[in-house]
């Protein structure tokens, strides 16, 4: 028997809480905007962090799960059209929503890479921009054959942002790069492939997943305040939650096209620079040489009409950031893109790709620059100028975070 809900039925995230057999709880995080496939807003970060405190508090609850409402998509985004609403040409620079909007979201993220206690993420259906966020931030990830997921932030003149420049650097053999630079879509064999996600499930598997939690002997969970070892020991809230989900059937997913074609991914994505790439990706002659089978698939047909139609700052954008946060924690990273941001929402094309495929819905961008002017040496200055701090000292949303030192050269280089 499920909990009561906590606040309105219509609230932008719902809370509930599922009793174990021994007498724990888990907690029940669900995205309740489905006309919007869950687009996050920062009221919903805001709720999301508060419930995250309130149950790392609460020794009853020994593991929470995060899902969306409805049945097509996890999370598909940010809710970017308010974003757009404030890129008026009269907002201060720093824009005050946007630093409300981006200081929340990357918060939220941050409790989640460190909370204490597991994170299951019921990932089915569309999971997108911030809803990959989210992804990234959970310690155990179940994706169906319904799962697609993508960062498509070229087409908006945005960049991979909601710490996408964390896990696409760490995705295998230059996949995330390419990933960022095609928005490519992908499905739930891609997601086990490159760490986003751990569990194949059915995705009418969730009263059984459930159930077997609820089943689980989380009596002998280790004190949660030695936070280390809490995550290793055996009897351990994560591994508790990793042996129930490891226990369900294995379901069929559709094959991973980025098994398929990681070769020729990894040769196109060290070919050269970007002006190299991007030579490759603007001639179909040029990706029939480099591997036919790639070049002929729909999918990298799509994926390679997607970057030859979005922004080229955002592809610039997209390939400094990649090779910035080589060596930079997660926090450095999350500081950078909030910098980054921020910049997006004060120059054009940001607010051009939104207009173009969600307010005229014309589909014609005119973006500000070509990508031969982002590779010159003034458009070199103008991508590092998005790395910037433009905040006043102490102003900046995630100040708090880290010392004086990690905020300096180290953490923009």
């Amino acid at each position: 028997m499920t909990a009561a809900i906590e606040g309105t039925p219509d609230a932008p995230v719902l809370f509930s809480t599922e009793p174990t057999d021994c007498g724990h709880l888990i907690g029940i995080m669900t995205l309740n905007m489905p006309k919007s496939l869950n687009a996050l807003s920062v009221e919903m970060c805001q709720l999301l962090s508060q419930q995250l405190e309130q149950w790392e508090g609460d020794d009853q609850v020994v593991a929470l799960l995060l899902k969306g409402a409805g049945d097509k998509a996890f999370c598909a985004g940010g809710d970017i059209r308010r974003l757009y609403d404030s890129m008026s040409t009269t907002a201060p620079m720093p824009n005050p929503y946007a630093t409300d909007f981006f200081g929340h979201e990357y918060n939220l993220y941050r409790k989640m890479h460190f909370y204490p206690k597991p994170l299951i993420l019921w990932g089915d259906g569309i999971i997108m921009g911030g809803g990959m966020g989210l992804m990234a931030g959970c310690s155990h990830r179940l994706v169906t054959e319904r799962t697609r997921f993508a960062m498509p932030e070229i087409t908006i003149g945005l960049f991979p942002d909601a710490s996408g420049s964390w896990f696409l650097q760490r995705m295998p053999a230059k996949t995330g790069l390419f990933l960022g630079l095609t928005g490519a879509q992908c499905n739930g064999s891609d997601a086990l492939l490159v760490n986003l996600a751990e569990y194949a499930v059915a995705s009418n598997d969730y009263d059984a997943i459930m159930q077997c939690l609820k089943q689980s002997d989380w009596q002998t969970t280790a004190d949660a305040d030695n936070k280390e070892s809490h995550k290793e020991n055996n009897n351990s809230a994560h591994s508790i939650v990793s042996r129930a989900l490891a226990a369900q059937p294995v379901a069929e997913l559709p094959a991973s096209k980025l098994a398929q074609h990681w070769r020729a991914i990894q040769q196109l994505m060290n070919s050269g620079g970007l002006g190299d790439i991007d030579a490759l990706l603007q001639s179909d002659e040029a990706l029939t040489q480099l591997d036919a089978d790639f070049s002929a698939d729909s999918w990298t047909q799509r994926a390679v009409a997607t970057y030859r139609h979005g922004c080229p700052v955002t592809a610039a954008l997209t390939y400094a950031l990649y090779h910035k946060v080589t060596d930079l924690s997660l926090e450095q990273v999350l500081y950078l893109e909030t910098n980054v941001a921020v910049h997006c929402a004060a120059n054009p094309d940001f607010k051009e790709g939104v207009r173009a495929l969600l307010i005229d819905k014309d589909r014609s961008p005119h973006w500000s620059r070509t990508l031969a002017d982002c590779l010159s040496v003034e458009g070199q200055n103008y991508i590092q100028q998005h790395f910037t701090n433009p905040y006043d000292k102490g102003e900046h949303p995630l100040d708090d975070w880290l010392s004086n030192a990690a905020l300096g050269n180290e953490a923009v280089r």
